[in-house]
């Protein structure tokens, strides 16, 4: 379910790239940011002893949260 809800957020940023100016960067700059925050949230959940269907849980809610956020941008 993951990679199917992330196609969603890759196609409304690549678009938000796509147009470039100010709000192309900030997405760059908001995507890598995301990125790299998720990467060491996950990583600190295995560690602690979570498992993978947390951290993938955790990420459905990234997503869910930048498929709204994109989304109400579009408008």
């Amino acid at each position: 379910m993951l990679a199917i809800e992330s196609r969603w957020v890759i196609e409304l940023r690549m678009v938000r790239l796509a147009w470039g100016g100010r709000e192309g960067r900030a997405e760059m700059q908001s995507m890598v940011v995301e990125k790299v925050q998720a990467a060491g949230e996950a990583m600190m959940t295995l560690m602690h002893g979570g498992s993978p269907e947390t951290v993938i849980a955790r990420y459905r809610e990234h997503v869910a949260f930048n498929t709204k956020r994109l989304s109400a941008a579009r408008v």
